[in-house]
């Protein structure tokens, strides 16, 4: 099975162009071997990219752990870029079937092995029972600097990070948890992320993000990804860090968003869509042995 290793901000994945492979028989069990990064491939998941009825491509997304997720912002930048670089849809406006809808891409090529995507991420979801978080909202069904037991009582890193240990959640189609704190350095973020990320009040889990505010217009963050663990960007993430911020007085309605694989730029104007601009790039090429695609 041919593949295309690929990058957004260094959020890694393995993608399989279907359009000239067949789809692997059960990605559930391959994503897990081909993303591992000392006998696979290594990467922060396997995207599947198919042809669709209603789009140029279709993305379905496997998390390193074998989970699928409705959506991957660094993944359709890539997907977008791939269908371009393969010839499924001319440079321009590129359509992406995705697990929260068909979504607009605006592809400008960067090189030959390279672009600069713009997405039109949807809008965000903000009532509690469709993100899904268990808890009580305020009275415009939100959650906006919440109390999150799922921190449990103040730790000494509290004090380190300079945390808030309260909490905003948005759904970019996937569900996000973001933490404002004063030094994203300090968060222990390999232990609390995964409990965070299963704690009951998420029904299907979450993906937990600290973020540190430079300026009305600039954020550091740091992510721990639902099924992937820390990850070096996250594009859905970026966007729901964008819309707390505003929402919560933070930030203002256009950010560059500082993660360790680079920098993303999102803009939300308080309604509507989110648009976030960031980089795809292909890495190499390679082929999966056969009797090993699951």
């Amino acid at each position: 099975m041919k593949f295309v290793k690929m990058h957004g901000a260094a959020n890694d994945y393995v993608y399989v162009d279907c359009f000239r492979e067949p789809a692997p028989a059960d990605p559930v069990a391959l994503a897990p071997r081909i993303a591992d990064r000392h006998r696979g491939v290594g990467g922060d998941g396997l995207v599947l990219v198919q042809p669709s009825p209603v789009a140029a491509a279709r993305m379905r997304m496997f998390n390193a752990d074998g989970s699928e997720s409705e959506m991957c912002g660094n993944g359709v930048r890539c997907v977008a870029h791939l269908a371009v670089a393969h010839g499924h849809a001319a440079e321009g406006t590129v359509a992406v079937e995705t697990g929260r809808g068909v979504l607009t891409l605006q592809v400008r090529r960067s090189g030959l092995r390279g672009s600069t995507v713009t997405v039109g991420m949807g809008e965000p979801i903000l009532a509690a029972p469709q993100i899904p978080v268990a808890l009580s909202p305020d009275a415009g069904g939100r959650l906006l600097d919440a109390d999150c037991p799922a921190l449990g009582p103040a730790e000494p890193w509290w004090r380190e990070a300079g945390l808030d240990p309260r909490m905003t959640c948005v759904s970019m189609g996937n569900p996000h948890a973001v933490f404002f704190c004063g030094d994203v350095a300090a968060v222990p973020l390999e232990r609390i992320g995964p409990i965070i990320e299963r704690h009951p009040i998420f029904p299907r889990r979450i993906n937990v993000h600290f973020v540190q505010v430079l300026a009305p217009d600039r954020v550091r963050m740091r992510t721990w990804e639902r099924g992937s663990g820390i990850t070096m960007a996250c594009g859905t993430g970026a966007s729901a860090v964008c819309v707390a911020g505003l929402l919560t007085g933070r930030t203002g309605p256009k950010i560059v968003a500082d993660v360790p694989g680079g920098s993303l730029t999102l803009e939300w104007s308080g309604a509507g869509e989110v648009f976030m601009t960031g980089p795809a790039q292909e890495v190499f090429e390679g082929v999966w042995p056969a009797g090993t695609t699951a």
